[in-house]
């Protein structure tokens, strides 16, 4: 969970409630591109960081992101935790939003999630919590039976 965070010439800087500290660079965000690009700064909750560029778009980082890139060691035990299963969600859900004729933008604004949210999940960089696969299921209708949808889109009980 992310307690705190600065911006830097560099990146992003974020402070994290187990005492470890990092950057998130500007490469690792090419979305923002350079500090310039940001006007605000806000953490909501400890589990998004919120960057509003100038031209007043919302770019929000989920926390296990920014951890992702401020801590190598971090990087490692996901990758390993993870496996190709995070890549084959990915590519379900682009092939569910592909068929529904939705971009990765009307999608995300659609499940009230971020769209570099979306876009990592796509690329199988990112394992989603339930919440934001419920929220996708949703925005694409897909609320059917067992036999019609993957596992991930069920509804809840």
């Amino acid at each position: 969970m992310v307690i705190a965070t600065a911006t830097a010439e560099e990146g992003v800087n974020a402070a994290f409630a187990d005492g470890y500290s990092g950057m998130i660079t500007f490469r690792d965000l090419p979305e923002i591109g350079n500090l310039s690009h940001i006007s605000d700064v806000e953490l909501p909750n400890l589990y998004v960081v919120i960057l509003t560029t100038t031209q007043e778009e919302a770019v929000g980082l989920p926390w296990d992101f920014v951890r992702h890139y401020c801590d190598p060691s971090y990087r490692v035990r996901m990758e390993l935790v993870t496996g190709p299963e995070r890549q084959t969600l990915g590519d379900e859900v682009r092939r569910f939003r592909e068929s529904a004729g939705l971009t990765q933008k009307a999608l995300a604004q659609s499940a009230g999630i971020a769209r570099i949210t979306l876009v990592r999940l796509e690329n199988g960089k990112r394992t989603p919590k339930l919440d934001t696969l419920w929220a996708i299921a949703t925005a694409l209708e897909l609320r059917g039976g067992r036999s019609a949808y993957p596992a991930w889109c069920l509804e809840r009980d």
